[in-house]
């Protein structure tokens, strides 16, 4: 049983090792478009968060400027010519998202730091948009575009 589960197991493995990183890619894409038109269009379940934690600007400009900026990042995933770019954007657009979990600790805690309110998962999880960057980092990087470039060169 265990012999045939890791033969299936081992052949799945080696076909989605091909795609797996642009189905990450696709899928960070997807999650930051879509939220980002949810901030633009004033409809994000994130908008009070938001308001709250960047209290100081007026939240019917800054969340739609932050919904365009979501969305540039969406498609800077899609284009891999810009993704050098996009990462690093998406990077520090990812530790801003942390700010609420100490400046609103009541808001994203039912105890902090061991029970999480649905805000502070909803802020959590942005732990795996952060290692889907790197992974993509890890991908398209400097070897990469340097073979993509000299095969422009050869034709």
């Amino acid at each position: 049983m265990k012999k045939t589960f890791k033969f299936f197991y081992f052949r799945f493995s080696k076909k989605i090792e091909k795609h797996s990183i642009n189905m990450m890619r696709f899928s960070l894409a997807i999650v930051y478009g879509w939220f980002g038109a949810l901030k633009i269009f004033g409809m994000s379940p994130a908008g009070e968060l938001v308001e709250q934690t960047v209290y100081w600007f007026k939240p019917e400009i800054f969340i739609p400027i932050l919904g365009i900026g979501e969305v540039i990042i969406g498609l800077g995933l899609l284009l891999k010519r810009f993704i050098p770019y996009t990462v690093p954007l998406l990077l520090m657009h990812m530790a801003v998202t942390f700010f609420p979990v100490f400046i609103l600790k009541t808001i994203c805690f039912d105890v902090f730091p061991y029970r999480p309110t649905l805000a502070g998962q909803y802020i959590i999880k942005n732990l795996i948009l952060i290692s889907g960057a790197l992974v993509i980092a890890g991908k398209y990087n400097e070897k990469y575009y340097f073979k993509m470039d000299s095969k422009l060169i050869t034709k």
